[in-house]
């Protein structure tokens, strides 16, 4: 029927290995709705992003180089958020606007 091994020894033998199996899967199992709660808690508690992002430059005391929407893909990892003012500030003193996300136009200024 389902080509067992008909002695005794050896269908104890099968179970124990299966059952150990099963407790494995099922360890896993818990883990990974575990690391989903936490990415959902994660998710939940991030704060918004800023809307308005400075691009820093390399370097100690080095001047900024782009002014970005806060949702920006193209913002690198210098960066710093910045209002509304400081994002119009920026942009009139000669401060580069992001090609991609364009904050001048969503600034109004173009």
């Amino acid at each position: 029927m389902y080509d067992l091994p008909s002695d005794l020894p050896r269908l104890r033998t099968l179970r124990t290995w299966h059952a150990m199996w099963v407790d494995r899967i099922d360890e896993a199992i818990t883990t990974a709705e575990q690391q989903e709660r936490e990415q959902q808690q994660g998710k939940e508690r991030r704060p918004p992003p800023p809307d308005w992002t400075l691009e820093l430059g390399i370097g100690v005391g080095a001047p900024p180089t782009e002014v970005h929407t806060g949702d920006c893909y193209a913002t690198g990892p210098r960066r710093r958020p910045i209002t509304r003012e400081q994002a119009l500030a920026a942009l009139t003193e000669g401060i580069r606007a992001c090609i991609h996300c364009r904050p001048d136009t969503a600034l109004g200024m173009l």
